[in-house]
């Protein structure tokens, strides 16, 4: 069903079935052709059926359940402060609902095609006015819907997982001997569930089975807002093919990159991270539930620098003249409207002096160095998690690097880059562990509309921030950084209500930017209390320029927050 919607007017509509079935981890290998202004190449999907998710979830119910009773019987005042590991646990709570798990007492409401939009996802309703047909009534095929637009596909083939060497350890049924669907869903469900501590031995399994050959096509339609896929005789989620391959490209005119020139007058790339999302960069499950690990490669011209959401700060490899291959990887699950990327002609800004602050930031921290003790109570799905490492929790200032044309080299140096460091340790003097392992920041270029956005692993900031006195790039340095706490780390479930994640983000601006400059409590009292004046007699013109229908709040359960934050 083709669906016409009014931007001005009509929520972004979220059509992948995701209580029928999960992406639970993207490989994408990717060209960038600036050109043809367009990305183009394959991403392979590994699926988890509902299913089979809604046991996994059921034992961290449990989990979170018995944690929560040990806290009321022991009165563990701790609790209270590890306010990410909290509110994370609610996030999972959360997703029971999604997938059709009622408490007592209550109505499943999900509907046939289980799937959503953001009106129901606000209510807790897991209905959708913005339906595809999905269902299985009697004989016919499930099908797969991802939100997908502005792209053009070209094919969609199954993955034959079962023909990578050594996957056999994953065939724990001796039944399994013939290779089938059954087979190569086993293959998938027993990757996908690796334990957090062999998930570098899980990435190198996923690059292997997406070179993996295909082993049949699949049928495959889209409209203006969904990709639809299915398998002849695949009736339900259960056995339909749970690694796929779709190759495509972007289009031009598509809405979820900005092709444009930088400060120097280069051409560059950039996600926007709104008003659709990625659904225009690749086909993905967009609502919040559909939290996911991902890893890139792309390749570009030699000229051009690749930074992208990544937990690895990726270095060039030089493929034939002229063309270098990038390479990312995110271990932690999030929702892939938080992926970015930005292509250009990029120029690393360092201090040409180094204070002690600057050589701290020059060791790396992976999860490889990890010795995951137990400081904190987290009951997410599992990944490598930093609030359980001792080591990141002593980590006040993560490894950082700065971005820019070369033509704001002064800028940066003077402004951004002596500023970075106490601001991050500002943020983790309040709040504790970094929740990300390392950031880039990238002084976008001059059509980017607003002054900054946040992204796991990287902050896209306006150049308008460098002019000026310290104060502005100072704020919403800050701004940006809380960001990777509320709002990336956890948010509302419903992107719609972006106030929840900017309120937490703007007062925390300003507990940061005190910490930064080290104001005595009298002097960062009053420069909050000028601050929230001013932003309130903002809110007061804003409410009187604002139709009344956009002055009322619906208040969101607390979740994974699908979006970028500005």
């Amino acid at each position: 069903m083709d669906i016409q919607l009014d931007p001005a007017r009509d929520d972004l509509p979220l059509m992948a079935n995701t209580s029928h079935i999960l992406v639970k981890h993207y490989v994408l290998d990717l060209d960038v052709d600036f050109e043809s202004q367009v990305i183009e190449g394959t991403i392979v999907l590994f699926l988890e059926d509902g299913n089979r998710f809604k046991k996994q979830n059921s034992s961290i119910e449990e989990a979170c359940q018995s944690e929560s009773n040990k806290a009321c019987k022991f009165g563990m005042p701790e609790l209270c402060r590890i306010s990410v590991a909290n509110a994370r646990t609610f996030s999972s709570e959360m997703e029971y609902n999604d997938f059709a798990i009622c408490s007592k007492g209550e109505k499943d409401t999900s509907d046939k095609d289980g799937n959503h939009d953001n009106q129901e996802h606000a209510s807790g309703i897991s209905s959708s006015k913005y339906c595809c047909d999905t269902g299985n009534h009697g004989s016919e095929d499930f099908l797969l819907v991802l939100d997908c637009c502005d792209l053009s596909v070209l094919k969609v083939e199954e993955v034959d997982v079962a023909a990578v060497p050594g996957m056999e350890k994953f065939t724990r049924s001796p039944k399994l001997t013939v290779v089938s669907e059954e087979l190569r869903n086993q293959i998938v469900y027993e990757l996908v569930t690796l334990p957090a501590d062999c998930w570098r031995e899980q990435l190198d399994y996923y690059a292997c089975c997406s070179q993996a050959p295909g082993c049949g096509e699949l049928l495959f339609d889209t409209d203006s807002w969904s990709l639809q896929i299915r398998k002849t005789g695949a009736q339900t989620a259960t056995d339909f093919p749970h690694a796929i391959r779709i190759w495509y490209k972007t289009k031009p005119e598509g809405r979820s990159v900005t092709w444009t020139s930088d400060q120097s007058d280069r051409p560059c790339v950039y996600t926007v991270g709104s008003p659709i999302n990625n659904r225009a960069l690749f086909p993905c499950q967009e609502p919040p539930v559909a939290m996911s690990t991902w890893q890139a490669t792309v390749r570009a011209a030699a000229s051009f620098v690749v930074l992208m959401s990544g937990e690895n700060s990726a270095k060039p490899t030089q493929l034939w003249e002229g063309c270098s291959s990038w390479y990312y990887y995110v271990t932690m699950p999030v929702p892939a409207s938080t992926f970015t990327i930005a292509v250009g002609c990029w120029t690393e800004m360092k201090l040409e002096t180094y204070s002690l602050n600057d050589l701290a930031t020059e060791r790396p921290f992976s999860p490889s160095e990890a010795d995951f003790r137990h400081i904190g109570v987290c009951s997410h799905m599992e990944y490598p998690c930093r609030f359980k490492n001792a080591s990141a929790a002593t980590q006040e200032i993560i490894p950082y690097r700065v971005f820019a044309p070369v033509c704001l080299k002064g800028a940066c140096q003077e402004t951004l880059l002596r500023l970075i460091p106490p601001c991050l340790s500002a943020a983790h003097s309040v709040l504790g562990t970094h929740p990300f392992s390392r950031l880039d920041v990238l002084i976008v270029p001059a059509n980017f509309p607003s002054l900054g956005m946040a992204s796991p692993h990287i902050v896209f900031l306006s150049q308008s921030i460098l002019t000026g006195r310290s104060h502005l790039c100072g704020t919403r340095l800050c701004h940006e950084i809380a960001h990777a706490w509320f709002g990336l780390a956890i948010g509302a479930r419903d992107w719609t209500e972006e106030w929840l994640s900017e309120g937490f983000a703007t007062h925390l601006e300003d507990v940061f930017w005190a910490a930064a400059q080290q104001l005595d409590p009298r002097e960062a009292r009053e420069q909050q209390e000028l601050r929230a004046c001013l932003r309130w007699r903002r809110l007061q013109d804003e409410m009187r320029c604002s139709p009344e229908e956009m002055q009322v709040l619906r208040f969101p359960h607390v979740g994974r927050h699908s979006g970028n934050f500005s």
